[in-house]
């Protein structure tokens, strides 16, 4: 199966509302057109509000699988907060990047994704939070990408460059030691 960036997403740091009550995320990504700068700390116009958890040289970029989008789809409107049918826009998982033909079970730490004119080192897993759940709709979204390990990944910047939507890509192995799942479960085990 071929490789490809479906979509590249980005979005500024703004009021998200939450059963906590309001915080700042930059969670709510929409796709964009062109091509986009990718420098060490992630692709230009895009922001991160809790630096904790997000963003950073090792976490500067998001990809997220676009195969589970009608597995969300289905469960928003499930949990009534979305209609049949309605179509997620690329981006509504809080990814940066949108990838066609590479699931999480056959990416490892280490491994490279590689650009016409960037790379990018896949560095770990995301692991969801409330914020995650208010994006979604509904208060079981984080539990159901627990449950799934469909987390997608972050990625630092090997050789920053421009990314544009449509670009394929190729995968290069790492290490192969740790796997983007095996180590997902791991932490999330101990979390719970």
């Amino acid at each position: 199966m071929s490789l490809h960036l479906l979509s590249l997403n980005t979005a500024r740091v703004q009021a998200l509302a939450t059963p906590q009550g309001e915080v700042r995320s930059g969670i709510a990504k929409r796709g964009r057109d062109g091509a986009a700068a990718v420098g060490t700390l992630g692709l230009e116009g895009d922001e991160q509000a809790d630096l904790t958890v997000h963003g950073g040289p090792a976490k500067a970029i998001y990809a997220y699988a676009s195969e589970h989008y009608a597995f969300w789809q289905t469960v928003r409107a499930q949990a009534g907060v979305s209609e049949w049918g309605q179509v997620l826009p690329w981006g509504s998982l809080g990814e940066n990047l949108t990838l066609s033909g590479l699931l999480e079970n056959e990416v490892w730490i280490g491994d490279r994704l590689v650009f016409p004119d960037c790379e990018l080192i896949v560095s770990e897993p995301r692991y969801p939070c409330f914020k995650f759940n208010a994006v979604m709709g509904f208060n079981q979204a984080a539990k159901l990408m627990t449950q799934s390990a469909w987390c997608g990944f972050y990625l630092a910047v090997a050789r920053a460059g421009t990314l544009s939507t449509g670009q394929p890509f190729e995968l290069l192995a790492g290490p192969r030691e740790v796997g983007i799942v095996e180590l997902f479960k791991a932490r999330t085990r101990r979390a719970t």
